[in-house]
């Protein structure tokens, strides 16, 4: 499950890098993927709008099981 996931966040990474951001995998827990966003993306007011109606919809596009994705701020 983690390596599907970890290859479905390299096909968006290309869209972040262009607009200064980036996506780091940190874990898949209980039907949550774990992601850290780093660059621009950290800082971006419209993260959650990324978060859910882009990288979660294109992860439930392909992963039925995943219920949400929750972005860590370390």
């Amino acid at each position: 499950m983690e390596e599907k996931i970890k290859e479905l966040l390299e096909e968006i990474r290309p869209y972040l890098n262009m607009e200064g951001g980036d996506i780091e995998f940190v874990k898949y827990e209980e039907k949550y993927v774990y992601v850290k966003l780093k660059g621009h993306c950290a800082e971006c007011l419209d993260q959650d709008y990324t978060l859910k109606n882009y990288i979660l919809s294109l992860l439930q596009s392909e992963i039925k099981e995943i219920e949400g994705i929750v972005n860590v701020t370390l």
